[in-house]
């Protein structure tokens, strides 16, 4: 927490810029170097100069800039979903789960169109970057359920990780593990956000996923949420969603 905000709630002044939604906190840097932004009047080029959102007033170039409000939302993505803000091909996205005053949101990291499972949409920048960051530490937790029995050292190997074309995973925690036959559910667990991660692991050890559910994300649970509901998340869950 102490990393961007001051006891007091405000903001540090590259964040600050962020927050307005006009610019991202690199372009902000940026600004702020050049001396194109003013606090209250007057230029400033400290990056860490602390602001107050609600009683200071911001500009770049001459243009003033206000505040958004920041909105975040919780929702049990269905199969057959794809997580996007539009689609070329005319399919149905995450957005059009949304009510229109909500189609200014933007999904957090993805899960294909075949998973399912909790999805965070939002418009703030810095939330979707401490959630999606690998850096950051914030583990999803996932439902699989793949083919066959798997033994005991393929778990071992998802779990210390698995080499793929863009390299090695970092490590997995897995729980939960239940067998039914011919197929097999457990519960992993990951702080990264590769394309089909979970499925190419799956598939490099001979068990391709059948069905895979997102059940949580940091302390956020899915649960009780069904396919296509959605709720509004308190600022407090997402501190503690995201270790802010």
């Amino acid at each position: 927490m102490a990393e961007s905000k001051s006891n007091s709630g405000s903001l540090r002044l590259n964040r600050a810029l962020a927050s307005t939604g006009a610019m991202s906190r690199r372009q902000a840097d940026v600004a702020i170097e050049a001396g194109r932004v003013r606090v209250n009047g007057v230029v400033v080029t400290e990056f860490n100069r602390l602001i107050d959102p609600v009683r200071d007033k911001l500009s770049v170039d001459g243009k003033s800039l206000s505040f958004k409000k920041k909105i975040y939302i919780a929702l049990n993505k269905p199969k057959g979903i794809v997580t996007t803000v539009a689609d070329e091909r005319g399919r149905e996205t995450v957005v059009d789960l949304l009510p229109k005053t909500l189609s200014h949101l933007k999904p957090v990291g993805r899960l294909d169109k075949d998973s399912e499972g909790l999805l965070i949409m939002t418009n703030d920048g810095d939330v979707a970057y401490r959630l999606t960051h690998p850096s950051k530490d914030v583990w999803k937790k996932y439902q699989v359920t793949v083919r066959g029995i798997p033994p005991d050292s393929v778990f071992e190997q998802l779990e210390e990780g698995i080499e793929l074309l863009d390299g090695i995973t970092l490590p997995a925690r897995i729980t939960d593990i239940q067998d039914r036959t011919d197929r097999t559910s457990f519960h992993i667990a990951i702080c990264e956000g590769r394309n089909r991660q979970i499925r190419r692991m799956c598939d490099e050890v001979g068990h391709p996923v059948i069905r895979l559910v997102r059940v949580a994300i940091g302390r956020l649970q899915l649960k009780p949420m069904g396919p296509g509901e959605w709720r509004y998340l308190s600022p407090k869950e997402i501190e503690w969603c995201c270790h802010l």
